[in-house]
């Protein structure tokens, strides 16, 4: 199948031209930056629209083995590419966990079967994810993107210095949840001002930071490729940065609702609870300060689906984890390009070009390659509507509120996986 898709701004090269893009047998045959004769085949008119490489989030929940009532592969690719993903890579805490290539395979086969867009899995670093016995690193390594025990903060020294070895000797990345669980004194929101007002039990940032201290202590001597997820406070961001002066082969990402949000925003609501959580206006101002020295590299979205049920607890009782691909560059692009915060072509290299870089993932806007790439009319203003959403999960910090891009088509190796019925094929 032939596609033409004119006047459309392409992302190339960290920059934006003008042109024309020709999609034949899946990859992309012809750029042109000039008018070019089309034969008769579908045409996709895009009057100024933006054209970017398919977005890369390595950090999502799709639920499946095990919790397909919160998520399944099928709807939370759905949900990726409405959001204009093409690659994400999937956390290990499913069931059952895949710490084994027997393991693994199951969940395999329901990607195979049902992902309408790239997924990557991680291996999981300890057995069931209980932090004491290391998986089977080796047998998993050829299959897995990296290794990480993601919702669970891995308590044992030596057990994480173990994993750092092993995953150096694999060339793989360790994913870190960082979160020592002798400083949560039952705590479930940020440990600040909102919560002393409203007598809520409150997580201090010194939960995260202490584990990312270590961590980066254990990278160092090491020389593991080591990567933070989730990064919420200011502490962590001045651990980091110093680390990377010190070459220290480290990544890390924050995900939106840390750069958006604060915690004197919060509602007594379940979908502003998600672990870490919301923190305080400084820690914010710090996140923006660390994405825009390239301290942080990639924003994720810790997209983490859970049932109505589950959500409708309110901050004291609700699970943790909010829905987030089919906000993400909506709400980004509005809160933080709109207002001149950072450059478009910033938000790309935090969506795909630093995250496709450090995981070897994701597809190039070049001839030849396959064309995965989604198209945003920039322009339009809508609400943000979870009703609206692909995802099972409707959980979201951003449910109502207006924000400039919509996603109007998603294409993955060729196929396209996303179209909203407002863009029309035109046959020339």
């Amino acid at each position: 199948m032939k596609y033409v898709f004119k006047n459309v701004n392409i992302y190339q090269e960290g920059a934006f031209k003008k042109g024309t893009i020709v999609v034949d047998n899946g990859r992309i045959a012809t750029i042109s930056f000039i008018d070019i004769a089309i034969e008769d085949k579908p045409v996709f008119e895009l009057n100024d629209c933006f054209l970017f490489p398919g977005f890369v989030d390595v950090h999502v929940h799709l639920r499946e083995p095990g919790f397909s009532y919160k998520e399944t592969i099928k709807n939370g690719t759905l949900a990726a590419a409405h959001g204009g993903f093409t690659s994400v890579c999937t956390m290990p805490n499913v069931n059952p966990v895949p710490d084994s290539i027997e393991h693994l395979n199951i969940q395999k086969e329901i990607i195979d079967r049902d992902a309408v867009i790239n997924v990557y899995p991680y291996g999981a670093i300890t057995v069931n994810e209980g932090g004491i016995v290391l998986a089977d690193m080796d047998g998993l390594s050829d299959k897995v993107i990296g290794f990480s025990d993601d919702g669970k903060g891995i308590q044992d020294e030596e057990i994480m210095l173990a994993a750092m070895k092993k995953a150096k000797t694999l060339g793989k990345i360790i994913a870190a949840h960082c979160e020592d669980n002798s400083l949560l004194n039952g705590g479930y929101i940020h440990q600040g001002v909102y919560a002393s007002l409203y007598n809520h039990r409150g997580i201090p940032s010194e939960s995260e930071w202490r584990h990312i201290e270590r961590d980066l202590r254990l990278a160092e001597q090491t020389g593991c490729a080591y990567h933070v997820c989730h990064v919420s406070c200011k502490e962590s961001v001045s651990l980091i940065r110093n680390a990377k002066m010190r070459g220290v082969d480290v990544t890390c990402e924050t995900a939106p609702h840390y750069l958006l949000l604060n915690d004197m925003q919060l509602k007594d609501d379940g979908r502003f609870k998600m672990n870490p959580p919301i923190r305080s206006e400084a820690d914010r101002q710090a996140l923006i300060e660390g994405i825009c020295d390239n301290t942080i590299d990639m924003i994720a979205t810790d997209h983490a689906p859970h049932s109505v049920q589950e959500k409708s607890g309110g901050l004291r009782e609700s699970l943790n984890g909010i829905t987030g691909l089919e906000t993400a560059f909506p709400v980004l692009y509005t809160g933080l390009v709109c207002k001149g915060i950072i450059p478009l072509e910033k938000l790309i290299d935090l969506m795909y070009r630093n995250p496709s870089r450090r995981f070897g993932i994701g597809s190039s806007i070049a001839v030849g390659e396959p064309a995965s790439f989604t198209i945003y009319d920039l322009k339009e203003e809508y609400k943000i509507d979870s009703k609206d959403f692909l995802s099972l999960g409707k959980s979201s910090p951003f449910d109502g509120i207006y924000s400039f891009g919509k996603c109007l088509l998603t294409m993955c190796n060729g196929e396209i996986v996303w179209k909203d019925n407002s863009l029309k094929e035109v046959i020339k």
